[in-house]
């Protein structure tokens, strides 16, 4: 009797831990309700204005037309379907409809101590910001109607997928890949999407011969800006707490950015004569984008190696890709978010190891037990997705192709400009 007793009374001493197990959590629940109005602040008008001032005056409403669009039809596919494909149970590589239309989820339903609505919501910020990030390699001369029917698609058949496999369960989230905010996800989809596009497409006219300035770096500065305090909401907010991990998750962001502006900004200054601001900013989203997917594992010591390489490195792809190669991805989609992204999602494995001294990052995922085991799992992340995302995207612009009578405007409508072409209308009223 004494026993049962017992067990009874340390029963009852357990029942409100396993209640607090199931119930909100406010703070967790305020820091992502925070974090995903900064992810959405992100594209609009983040991304939009650094977008919008890097291409010529004739283009920037066409440009802040498309980021608004992007936004608009993302969301509404994701409510619909995206978010089910994506964290539905399923299988090893898509998820299923048992959560269409956000079919379930009501005010009480949770996702481990926040509610559903809002981690679904903060989901849909980086299924808006992804296929926005493309619009850099096309701008100036994709026909707006081809330019949302690939978004939609593309969406769906693309990054819903690559979500699935690494934060929804499926296969590469089994084999213990890392990657914490999106480097896989967002930044290698994104950059290999707008390379195949780039290619696709051919360049813009006149390119290389012609120079093509940024018409207003104000405005663009102003949008790297917000991307950079945006990018907090990204990389923190990925930690779905409101703990030490969200807090170093920012730290380690915050450095690697500045690493990364910095050097671009050293490079330049070594190379040319004088530091750029439009290096500055390019070096900054290198920086952004390369720790994105370590930093939740990486210590701040890593973060700054992270930068310094990320600044040298997305620095010579950019000049490889535009001078050398001589493709036209208008904005550098892939040298910087591409090659960051790789670069990041490979590197990782290096400074998650708990035995680099003043380096050293927070280990390796379970079951996992040296670098080189940790590093083979990265590499199969972004090969296949590379590999994917590359075969996806060129079939997909070949049937909008078809679907929409080309995928460019035609001369006249390039020359003269999208703005007013496209949306009878024009940015400036001078």
């Amino acid at each position: 009797m004494k026993l049962v007793n017992s067990v009874l009374s340390l029963s009852l001493l357990l029942l409100p831990s396993l209640a607090l197990a199931e119930e909100l959590n406010g703070a967790n629940t305020a820091w992502i309700l925070t974090s995903t109005a900064l992810v959405l602040f992100m594209t609009i008008p983040g991304l939009a204005m650094f977008y919008a001032g890097l291409v010529r005056s004739k283009n920037v409403l066409s440009v802040f037309m498309q980021c608004f669009a992007i936004t608009c039809v993302a969301s509404v596919l994701w409510f619909v379907v995206g978010y089910s494909l994506a964290f539905g149970e399923g299988n090893a590589w898509i998820g299923d409809l048992s959560k269409i239309m956000f079919s379930g989820i009501d005010r009480e339903t949770l996702s481990g101590d926040i509610p559903e609505a809002l981690f679904a919501m903060f989901q849909m910020t980086f299924a808006v910001i992804t296929p926005a990030l493309i619009l850099g390699a096309f701008a100036e001369r994709m026909k707006f109607s081809a330019m949302l029917l690939f978004s939609a698609i593309w969406l769906i058949v693309v990054y819903v997928p690559v979500t699935h496999w690494v934060w929804g369960g499926g296969w590469l989230a089994e084999m213990g890949v890392y990657d914490f905010a999106g480097g896989i996800v967002v930044h290698i989809t994104a950059g290999v999407a707008a390379l195949v596009a780039a290619l696709v497409i051919g360049p813009r006219k006149g390119f290389p011969a012609t120079a093509m300035p940024p018409h207003n770096l104000t405005m663009t500065i102003t949008g790297a800006g917000m991307l950079w305090v945006g990018w907090f909401g990204f990389n923190g907010g990925s930690a779905l707490a409101a703990n030490g991990d969200a807090a170093m998750a920012i730290v380690v962001t915050h450095i690697s950015a500045s690493m990364g502006a910095f050097t671009w900004m050293v490079i330049e200054w070594k190379k040319f004569g004088k530091p750029s601001a439009l290096g500055a900013v390019t070096g900054m989203v290198a920086g952004l984008g390369t720790i994105t997917p370590a930093s939740g594992f990486v210590g701040p010591g890593g973060a700054l190696i992270i930068g310094l390489l990320a600044g040298f490195i997305c620095f010579n792809a950019t000049q490889y890709i535009k001078r050398v190669l001589k493709i036209d991805d208008s904005l550098d989609v892939f040298p910087v978010h591409g090659v960051g992204g790789i670069l990041g999602s490979l590197i990782v494995a290096v400074f998650a190891s708990t035995q680099l001294g003043v380096l050293s990052g927070y280990g390796f995922a379970d079951g996992i037990a040296t670098m080189a085991g940790q590093l083979s799992v990265q590499a199969v992340g972004v090969g296949s997705t590379i590999a994917f995302t590359a075969v996806a995207t060129y079939v997909i612009l070949k049937l909008v192709g078809a679907l929409t009578g080309g995928l460019r405007v035609v001369d006249e409508d390039e020359v003269q400009g999208l703005d007013i072409t496209s949306h009878e209308e024009t940015g400036y009223n001078l």
